[in-house]
């Protein structure tokens, strides 16, 4: 994972301030040696030193973090792989990538963008696939089709648009896991734009 070091935004902090590391020292009531540590990237701030790191630097310890944007290679590929849960129930497919999304959207590079191309191309298709499935169901398919549900070939007709949908969406998302993988740029078409 390359990051933006916690480090660096601390000493860049420090330094905008025209303070010096025995100055954060003595504002932080942490010892020289662990300023030292923290802009070394020796170790990273938990909790009530990140706290009063923050504080001595004239900032939040949400914004300290926040400002930090990761590259990560992982998240993003899991993002992709959770697409597969549409095999599930279609619903999934949008809602366990849009969790994923919210979750790190702002603090992962390119997780913003891959959610929502992920998002609009899952909720484009689920749309689709529902519509299929309220023209079947409602009954104005069979005014516009020649055969009845007697039919040996009922079900086969009826379903392979089915079939035809999903193989789509999973060919989709098999070559966008591999793109992502591979740190290509991600396609998911055909896709509404319902985020912006």
């Amino acid at each position: 994972m390359k990051q933006l070091n916690l480090s660096d935004r601390a000493k860049e902090l420090r330094l905008q301030n025209g303070l010096s590391q025995e100055v954060v020292a003595d504002e932080s009531g942490l010892s020289l040696r662990t300023i030292q540590r923290i802009e070394n990237n020796e170790t990273v701030p938990r909790g009530d030193t990140l706290n009063r790191l923050a504080k001595a630097l004239n900032t939040t310890s949400d914004q300290l973090i926040d400002s930090v944007v990761l590259e990560d290679l992982k998240y993003k590929n899991l993002m992709s792989i959770s697409v597969l849960s549409f095999l599930f129930f279609p619903l999934l497919g949008i809602l366990i990538p849009l969790l994923l999304w919210r979750y790190k959207k702002n603090k992962i590079k390119g997780v913003h963008e891959l959610g929502k191309a992920i998002l609009n191309f899952e909720i484009t298709w689920s749309l689709v696939l529902f519509l299929y499935y309220y023209f079947l169901f409602s009954g104005l398919y069979f005014k516009y089709v020649d055969y009845y549900i007697d039919s040996p070939y009922f079900f086969t007709k009826t379903l392979i648009p089915v079939f035809i949908m999903y193989g789509y969406n999973f060919i989709i998302v098999i070559l966008n896991i591999f793109k992502v993988s591979n740190g290509k740029t991600h396609k998911y078409i055909p896709a509404i734009k319902f985020l912006k």
